[in-house]
């Protein structure tokens, strides 16, 4: 596997030849549907996205309903959490007639891929995946068949388009090797039909919860972006900061009061460091409200688009349609190809 600094490097190459020829990549991004959309996703991912958008690079964006089978409390609330993840990516400048919106279960032919991938790698393999490790420990339950070969369903995600180029953060590089792997052992084994995708690694913030943890869905400790004004604020009220008055950017000393401020900060096209020297002895009401404002203001017109994008209800299912029936005539001409290749054409 590549090293970081490997991988880094790369990546800013990438960056250059994308800028000087930006038709010749095909972006596979997306995400579970586990729950509304934060301001982690917008500063982490969508902004990437909408970058990527455009220069003018084709991309595949996957609402990965199928994985959300594995966390059994979201899974009552997936096609609300679906429509919502759209409008907010409508309201943040995606645009359906360059990226393809589409959802996992409405592509057939994407999850036939599955079943030739995962004769390619082996137990050991998937058992060593870390998202495969977190997901696991998080859920306090047995690993499930579909838990393990999660690596592999991200892989047919990114193949069945023929993705050649693959957004991500640290974290995510071992799904990208893991992809080029199957992508050069299917080729190897049948026929040259898949390109070996490369990660691009982005620049984006690690966004903070407000309880100074990552940001997440699972814990609790997000500000949604299809959030009220009103709750906006009554989630940064609740945050739990510190009795003393001097504001102080310290992760690990003062996760609530510096969780805050890189919020604000993010918000607000500063540092936290400049955010506390100026609130000074002013206390964490004073954090509080800075960061209420800051935050209310910054997302006033992706709401305002939201919510007028909410007004028809069927807009959302629309662009759905439009993507699923894009994302199904590549998949299945992808498919054709494999069969093909595999001899189980009859």
């Amino acid at each position: 596997m590549k090293s970081f600094a490997t991988a880094q490097r790369r990546s800013s190459e990438l960056a250059q030849l994308i800028a000087d020829a930006p038709h010749e990549y095909r972006v596979l991004t997306g995400e579970r549907p586990t729950g509304p959309l934060h301001l982690g996703h917008y500063f982490g991912s969508i902004v990437e996205r909408l970058r990527l958008q455009q220069s003018g690079v084709e991309s595949f964006l996957i609402l990965a309903d199928y994985q959300v089978i594995t966390d059994r409390d979201s899974m009552p609330r997936v096609r609300e959490f679906v429509h919502g993840a759209v409008l907010d990516y409508l309201a943040a400048g995606m645009d359906p007639e360059q990226t393809t919106i589409f959802t996992h279960s409405s592509v057939p032919a994407l999850n036939q891929l599955l079943l030739p991938f995962l004769s390619l790698v082996t137990e050991a393999e998937l058992r060593r995946n870390p998202t495969v490790k977190a997901e696991l420990a998080a859920s306090g339950r047995a690993l499930s068949g579909l838990l393990l070969t999660y690596p592999v369903h991200q892989a047919a995600d990114i193949l069945f388009c023929k993705g050649n180029l693959v957004p991500v953060g640290k974290d995510n590089l071992p799904h990208v090797e893991m992809t080029r792997l199957i992508a050069r052992r299917f080729n190897e084994r049948y026929e040259e039909i898949f390109p070996e995708p490369e990660a691009l690694i982005t620049s984006s913030p690690e966004v903070p919860g407000l309880d100074g943890r990552k940001m997440s869905k699972s814990y609790g400790n997000a500000i949604s972006l299809g959030m009220s004004p009103a709750e906006t604020a009554q989630a940064i009220r609740r945050t739990t900061t510190d009795t003393e008055r001097r504001i102080a950017f310290d992760p690990a000393a003062r996760p609530g009061v510096s969780a805050l401020l890189s919020t604000a900060a993010l918000c607000l096209g500063e540092t936290p460091e400049a955010i506390a020297e100026k609130l000074g002895d002013s206390g964490s009401g004073a954090l509080k409200q800075l960061t209420t404002e800051a935050v209310n203001d910054f997302l006033a017109g992706h709401r305002a688009r939201r919510s007028e994008l909410a007004k028809d209800s069927g807009y959302v299912s629309d662009i759905l349609k439009r993507g699923n029936e894009r994302a199904n005539l590549v998949a299945k001409q992808t498919l054709d190809e494999v069969r093909i290749a595999m001899g189980t054409t009859y």
